[in-house]
């Protein structure tokens, strides 16, 4: 069935609207470029224009060289792969394997524990700060990287757990009955089965715990006490924190925090576009 084209005022609007939102969107993006190759903002940018007065890489080099006063971007930059990485394997894996039991199985507390789930979605992280700081004090990991990776798994699990299980309720039972009349186990079906068709699902989750776990600092400025193990994203915070903010070493470093998140969004990108349709299966 063929939709009725547009008539040209709703057109016109459409068309205003979008350019409108990408403008929004854009321009900041354009300044903060416009900062991080201008040489000749000092401190605070006195005018908003978007091409550079005095380019310069000077900004890049400073960045790289120690966007903080305690150490370089190469060991911030480890931290976070550290504890971004690793969140974002742990969250997929555990996350999946509840998602599919949610999905395939009916057991006492189902509904309570997919309501719990949904409710850790709706809480921001930074409210998860005083029960985290306790339960990780007990265990002795407080101010541990491995600690911080055990907090930021909690908060991605949730989005992940809903994510695959809307996907696997979207692939028929049948598939799984006919494989276990073949004499297939549950962890055989689910690995040959369910995994290749919800390849799009598994990527958005895995790419939205590792942009929480990269961008994330206000939970782990309340978890990390040692500058040793502060992030990236952390430190990025902490450049900000002085009267006098140098802006346009501030841009550099943010630009150079996104790259890694760009790179794994260009990896992804053919499952992501198909799996931000939750529900669907990969094409």
């Amino acid at each position: 069935m063929f939709e009725r084209p547009m008539g040209w005022r709703r057109q016109i609007a459409t068309q205003a609207s979008l350019a409108l939102a990408g403008l929004f969107v854009l321009l900041p993006i354009a300044w903060m470029l416009r900062l991080a190759f201008d040489g000749a903002v000092a401190s605070r940018p006195g005018d908003a224009r978007l091409l550079p007065a005095k380019p310069t890489l000077d900004f890049f080099a400073q960045a790289w060289a120690a966007p903080t006063s305690n150490y370089s971007f190469a060991h911030l930059l480890g931290n976070s792969l550290l504890v971004a990485g690793s969140t974002a394997l742990v969250a997929l894996i555990f996350g999946a394997s509840a998602a599919y039991a949610f999905a395939r199985y009916r057991f006492t507390g189902q509904r309570a524990g997919l309501l719990a789930t949904l409710v850790m979605l709706m809480l921001p992280p930074a409210g998860f700060t005083a029960p985290y700081f306790i339960f990780l004090l007990s265990l002795g990991l407080r101010g541990s990287l491995l600690g911080l990776i055990g907090a930021y798994c909690a908060i991605a699990l949730p989005f992940a757990i809903w994510t695959v299980r809307n996907a696997v309720q979207s692939i028929p039972t049948e598939q799984d009955e006919a494989a276990m009349l073949e004499g297939a186990s549950r962890l055989r079906i689910f690995a040959q089965v369910i995994v290749p068709q919800i390849t799009p699902a598994l990527a958005v989750a895995l790419f939205i715990a590792f942009l929480l776990a990269w961008s994330e600092f206000a939970l782990g400025w309340g978890l990390i006490s040692d500058p040793e193990r502060v992030t990236l994203a952390m430190g990025l915070y902490t450049m900000r924190g002085t009267s006098s903010i140098a802006w346009g070493l501030l841009s550099a470093t943010a630009l150079m925090v996104a790259l890694p998140v760009l790179v794994l969004f260009y990896l992804l990108g053919r499952y992501l576009l198909s799996g931000l349709t939750l529900g669907t299966a990969g094409e």
